[in-house]
């Protein structure tokens, strides 16, 4: 049974990225959004792309254009073209290759999976299409119920909470119980040591059946002295 493949990647509908080496270190890199039909190239920092470095027979120079099919890249007359196929190594595009329009301008179509990358001196800069692979799904009728049901749980919780949590008469009496429990346990630590008898003068008879015990009798003689 046939299976339904995913629709091509849209080129037409996408951006256009673009990376400018010096040598093999990258020294800018540019997005351009599908909304662009142009991107216009100035040795000028208020340019849409500013191109240091490369010939550009006027300012700005119109250096993309978007197509039905995509990109058309506009090559500076003193740059050389490479291409690279879906990640392949660079390899040099063949004058024939090139379309021609006014006099010394020539253009090259920049398709799905292509990278052109323009050469002048030590500067390359790389571009290649951002492709419109899916489009966002629309905000439907099922999520909006989908986050009210979040919601209504969310705010759920605290009440449940409040209404099926503990009793706070109940919450009193176990605190009772356990402040008594305590008390009790003390009494009969205090009854174990004797200390639960308030503490009274002893009477004469007690007194009488005490002896003081003072030590050893020593008689002492009556001529008996101490310097």
């Amino acid at each position: 049974m046939p299976t339904a493949s995913k629709p091509p990647a849209n080129v037409a509908e996408g951006g256009l990225f673009c990376e400018l080496y010096w040598g093999t270190s990258l020294a800018e890199a540019w997005s351009y959004g599908p909304e662009l039909a142009q991107v216009h190239a100035a040795q000028d920092e208020t340019a849409p792309l500013p191109l240091y470095g490369f010939t550009l027979p006027e300012e700005p120079f119109l250096l993309a254009e978007r197509t039905p099919k995509g990109w058309r890249i506009h090559v500076p007359p003193s740059a050389r073209v490479e291409r690279s196929l879906k990640g392949d190594l660079f390899h040099p595009v063949a004058p024939e290759e090139l379309l021609t329009g006014a006099p010394g301008r020539t253009s090259l179509e920049l398709g799905e999976g292509m990278t052109l990358r323009l050469v002048e001196g030590e500067l390359r800069l790389l571009l290649q299409p951002s492709v419109v692979k899916e489009r966002a799904a629309r905000f439907g009728v099922r999520d909006v119920a989908w986050i009210i049901t979040v919601a209504v749980l969310f705010l759920s919780a605290p009440v449940a909470f409040l209404t099926m949590g503990p009793d706070p008469a109940r919450m009193a009496a176990n605190n009772a119980r356990a402040i008594q429990a305590a008390h009790d346990k003390e009494e009969a630590r205090r009854k174990a040591l004797g200390l639960d008898q308030p503490m009274r003068p002893l009477s004469d008879q007690e007194k009488a059946t005490r002896q003081q015990d003072g030590g050893a009798r020593v008689n002492v003689p009556a001529s008996f002295g101490v310097r």
